[in-house]
């Protein structure tokens, strides 16, 4: 069967092209941002860029295909997300219609009030509109609706994470009496490969949720016991959900635009009536222990991206203490030179040339470290001019390259968590590129939130004015090596 994966860069996206290859299938990945998913590394997966509120893309997406993933929302995207939500839907159902697609399967959100919104946050709300707006079409469309899923990368999983690893005594708002019933992350996809071939699913509405009831704050006790952690709860009833979006920013990593339509979601209790998928579907669903046992497993097992993806867990130290989600720092530089002749620059980084600006806050970062019993910057390079995989350059290792383009570099250095510097060069003329400079810091804990808090105005300062200095050394090279850069 030849499916598109419409959203295959978001969790859901990302792990059901994975599976849906493994089942035999012809898979089409399509995300805003086709780089994205070229770093995810697939094998015999066809990427395409494409937009649903840029009708004109949606065409050669879908072209040839049989079944169709949706799989976007907008709830990141500001307060207009419903209004950009239902456009999106509306293209993407049109366009559908227009390819011949023969089935639409889109994953929606479990409702509150028995299911007709009446008590849904505004995001839930926003996610069975955009099941509406899809069945309106012709194609047929099966909608699934999930709470929480369980597994790397899900936000309710990661701020589970986060709250445990990060805390011993937990003051929780009343929120966390909510109850749900949360699925793994293997039993949804597997519900989400098998219903398009199933008779009889064509046109319905079906709840999905695994063998238990919970509350969140049993969920976060099963959580610390699979992972031998101590926790203490103590409920207080004056966090409201905008109070506790913020403060869980302040206290993990998973960004408030996450954080917030999760919170929302969890005013009131989300129990699935999943008797309908089960009779067509049956399946041995994984309790909540095994699913959390099962995602830090998949986590050990996971291939390295060619390049940092967000929560790859060897970008982060290999650590399951160390947050899945980022904070990071950016700079853009452009140079009057071609994408190879900057190139040289990129690659020729640290070592006896140094970081091309202020060097010397380079060098002291590299003494406090090897004050803490860290490697320092006494490794330098192995070659000035070449480089590859698992070279050292000074407290950073290269751990993905792609020659002439991007070089990642893992740190090395006494961290309270897990540090990734890219370094890549784009293209934007015959004789013109783009130097792109991208820090991610993964925090482990609140002493990693507290260091990346208070060193981020220094970390901005240095990767800008390191994305220009790779610039401007490449210009003045082109000039006074005309002959060899040409």
């Amino acid at each position: 069967m030849r499916v598109l994966v419409f959203g295959a860069s978001g969790y859901i996206g990302s792990h059901l092209v994975a599976r849906l290859r493994a089942e035999g299938h012809a898979v089409r990945a399509s995300s805003r941002r086709r780089e994205v998913l070229e770093g995810r590394g697939w094998s015999g997966v066809e990427v395409v860029q494409a937009d649903a509120l840029e009708p004109e893309t949606l065409g050669s997406a879908l072209a040839g295909v049989e079944v169709a993933y949706y799989l976007v929302h907008s709830m990141a995207s500001g307060r207009d997300f419903a209004e950009r939500d239902r456009r999106g839907a509306a293209h993407f159902r049109d366009a559908a219609a227009a390819a011949g697609v023969r089935r639409i399967v889109y994953l929606g959100g479990l409702q509150a009030g028995g299911g007709d919104g009446h008590e849904a946050s505004e995001h839930l709300a926003s996610r069975r509109e955009t099941g509406e707006v899809l069945r309106a079409g012709p194609v047929p469309v099966t909608e699934l609706r999930a709470g929480i899923v369980v597994g790397p990368g899900s936000a309710a999983f990661e701020v589970l994470r986060d709250l445990v690893y990060h805390l011993r005594v937990m003051v929780t708002p009343r929120w966390v009496r909510s109850r749900m019933q949360p699925i793994a992350l293997d039993d949804l996809l597997e519900y989400l490969v098998r219903v398009p071939a199933r008779e009889g699913t064509e046109g319905g509405v079906y709840d999905v949720g695994g063998p238990e009831v919970l509350s969140y704050a049993e969920m976060l006790r099963g959580f610390a016991e699979v992972s031998g952690r101590s926790l203490r709860i103590i409920p207080v009833p004056v966090l409201t959900p905008r109070l506790s979006s913020y403060w869980l920013d302040l206290v993990t990593a998973v960004p408030v635009s996450v954080a917030r339509p999760l919170i929302d979601g969890l005013a009131h209790d989300l129990i699935a009536d999943d008797r309908g998928i089960r009779r067509l579907i049956p399946l041995r669903l994984r309790t909540y222990r095994e699913a959390v046992t099962a995602a830090l497993d998949a986590e050990r097992r996971e291939g390295v991206p060619v390049r940092w993806t967000e929560g790859a867990f060897r970008f982060r130290g290999s650590r399951h203490d160390v947050s899945y989600y980022s904070k990071s720092a950016r700079a853009i530089a452009d140079a009057g030179v071609s994408a190879g002749v900057a190139w040289r620059e990129v690659r020729s980084v640290g070592g006896a040339r140094g970081w091309y600006w202020q060097t010397w806050l380079w060098r002291l970062r590299g003494v406090v470290d090897r004050a803490v019993g860290g490697v320092g910057m006494r490794r330098g390079r192995r070659s000035q001019e070449s480089v590859q995989v698992g070279d050292a350059i000074d407290f950073w290792r290269v751990v993905a390259l792609e020659p002439g383009r991007r070089m990642t570099l893992l740190a090395e250095m006494r961290l309270p968590g897990a540090a990734v510097l890219e370094l890549a060069v784009e293209p934007v003329g015959a004789e013109r590129s783009r130097v792109e400079v991208a820090a991610h810091f993964h925090p482990a804990g609140l002493a990693g939130l507290l260091y990346w808090y208070a060193l981020a105005p220094v970390h901005v300062a240095i990767f800008r004015g390191l994305a220009r200095a790779i610039a401007r050394r490449a210009e003045q090279r082109a000039v006074s090596e005309p002959a060899r850069t040409r």
